[in-house]
């Protein structure tokens, strides 16, 4: 796994850097806003630390930039400052979670082993582009077309249906898919996965009521049939 560590505070990337190695992680650091930026685009990483306060560009106008460019990587954001606002700004650009200073070390892995459990894994031999029928997924660019036409999917749709891909073959239960999918923070039930499913299905099958590829396996759940 490789990490991104964008922070501007030497003892603590030192400090970081030598845990994250010791627990298998690959670390690469920047120590301003505009040198992240171009290593998390020049890059591909599996988590993104990222800390608010920084020279030349600040972490919210980092992650802001990530995303608008379909960065998609897991982003961790960390900051001094304490107050609601700053964390649900944070969010709303795209973090996918927050961390206050100070902080414990155990504390750090912990969130980043939930965002690796919530982020769908990515086969090493998994294309930027899939086709299957008449459907084609660009995941670089998240985006989907069904016989050429742009086919419109919600986020989490989307992160549904590149899980199933990217998993193709095994059978998931519907507890599996909202751990792996919709995180173990959220709160969704069971009928919301049957939803996305049909969804899904209604949007990309040629018959939705007979499924060639996102299919049920009675008494287990769902798998993607390639």
């Amino acid at each position: 796994m490789k990490v991104l560590l964008v922070e501007d505070e030497a003892g603590l990337i030192l400090t970081l850097t030598d845990r994250l190695e010791a627990e298998g992680f690959a670390v690469k650091s920047a120590a301003d806003g505009e040198s992240g930026l171009n290593l998390a685009l020049s890059e591909n990483f599996d988590l993104i630390i990222l800390d608010v306060m920084l020279p030349r560009k600040n972490g919210y106008d980092v992650c802001r930039d990530l995303r608008q460019k379909s960065i998609n990587t897991p982003i961790l954001m960390l900051t001094a400052k304490g107050e609601t606002i700053d964390k649900v700004l944070g969010l709303k650009l795209g973090a996918d979670d927050y961390l206050t200073k100070p902080f414990e070390v155990i504390e750090l892995l912990a969130r980043l082993e939930a965002l690796l459990r919530r982020s769908p894994k990515t086969l090493n031999n998994s294309p930027d582009i899939f086709n299957f029928g008449d459907v084609e997924i660009d995941f670089k660019r998240a985006e989907v077309a069904k016989r050429s036409k742009t086919v419109e999917l919600s986020a989490m749709e989307f992160k549904l249906l590149q899980f199933l891909i990217e998993n193709r073959g095994a059978v998931h239960s519907r507890n599996q898919l909202l751990d792996e999918v919709w995180g173990y923070d959220a709160m969704p039930s069971t009928r919301t996965v049957d939803v996305h499913i049909a969804w899904l299905r209604q949007k990309l099958e040629d018959n939705p009521k007979y499924p060639q590829y996102i299919q049920t396996v009675h008494g287990f759940g769902y798998k993607f049939n390639s």
